[in-house]
């Protein structure tokens, strides 16, 4: 019956010149819903399958958001492994792990998650060993060390999500506080997704303008705090959300989205991912985030950041607190 619906045009296969677009998000929590749906609304990939554990969960999910694929331009999503999406995967995303509890750090987050990363990595590695790994779990800088390490793929293939939507968080209030467009406010985040983490206020700037021209010592005190209570609010931001419903999941799923996006279309990017460090500002064998250029390889280039003293002595000290962490860790 179906066959005669539809009568195939023998000249109109794709080009095979054309490869099609491939991700697979590993863990379907609410993290790993809101990058699906994200991905999924703005036409990232042309195939996407989602893994989980939870085999139901995993089935109702994929059906409830195939059922709102007419909607948008198609993309083949389906429900399966690594192993189904074969070795020309573009993206490996993996948001898999335990959910981070009221008022728990995201480093206390290791133990918990690092079980999990190990058994997920080696299907990783024989399935798609060409592609590249987003990390979006936390402890994120950690878990990507421990990802570049336990797969040995180059670190310009193993990123994590960093502090792309730290610096978002920040562009964001310095801009309800100026009343300006968050995209017209230049402003990064670095270090540690977590609470060492740097903002970097000697380059902030609007329009080109700096928001801290002379130096922190020479603002009136009222600029002062109000600049405090902003990075307070960032650094705070998601035990905030964690304490009201219990999650964090939409915006890291945008910011996820745009780290995609900024590799499948080769952007050229400048997005404060977490890499590996190899003595930029004295820093060396750790992830964490600075900003870099990512295009369809990954990371391409690293931004040598002018940063005055203090930052300086900020940013090792956060990369200082995540080696502590990891030297605990038996790979």
């Amino acid at each position: 019956m179906f066959e005669k619906i539809l009568i195939p045009n023998p000249c109109s296969e794709k080009p095979s010149s054309i490869r099609p677009r491939k991700g697979v998000i590993i863990g379907l929590g609410q993290v790993g819903l809101a990058c699906a749906y994200s991905l999924l609304i703005q036409n990232c990939f042309d195939e996407l399958v989602l893994q989980d554990i939870d085999a139901d969960k995993l089935e109702g999910e994929v059906m409830d958001l195939s059922h709102g694929i007419s909607f948008l331009p198609p993309t083949d999503l389906k429900s399966g492994t690594v192993a189904d999406v074969g070795q020309n995967a573009d993206i490996v995303i993996i948001t898999a792990g335990v959910a981070q509890r009221q008022g728990e750090s995201r480093l206390s987050l290791l133990e918990r998650n690092f079980a999990i990363y190990k058994d997920i990595l080696k299907d990783v590695v024989k399935y798609c060993p060409d592609s590249i790994i987003l990390v979006v779990s936390n402890p994120v800088d950690i878990l990507t060390y421990a990802t570049l390490k336990i797969t040995g793929f180059p670190s310009s293939r193993v990123i994590g999500s960093g502090t792309v939507l730290d610096s978002a968080r920040f562009r964001s209030l310095i801009a309800q506080e100026m009343g300006i467009d968050a995209r017209s406010v230049h402003a990064y985040i670095i270090g540690e997704h977590g609470d060492s983490k740097v903002p970097v206020w000697s380059t902030a700037n609007i329009g080109g303008m700096k928001l801290v021209p002379d130096g922190w010592e020479n603002l009136a005190q009222d600029e002062q705090n109000k600049l405090s209570d902003i990075f307070y609010n960032v650094k705070n931001a998601a035990y905030e959300i964690i304490q009201r419903k219990g999650y964090t999941s939409y915006a890291i799923g945008l910011a996820t989205t745009d780290i995609v996006k900024a590799i499948l279309n080769s952007q050229e990017r400048i997005l404060t991912v977490s890499g590996f460090m190899s003595g930029f500002y004295g820093i060396e064998d750790v992830c964490l985030s600075i900003p870099r250029v990512v295009n369809e390889r990954g990371i391409l280039k690293t931004v040598n950041l002018t940063l005055n003293e203090e930052e300086e002595k900020l940013l090792q000290k956060s990369a200082e607190i995540l080696k502590d962490v990891f030297r605990q860790v038996k790979l």
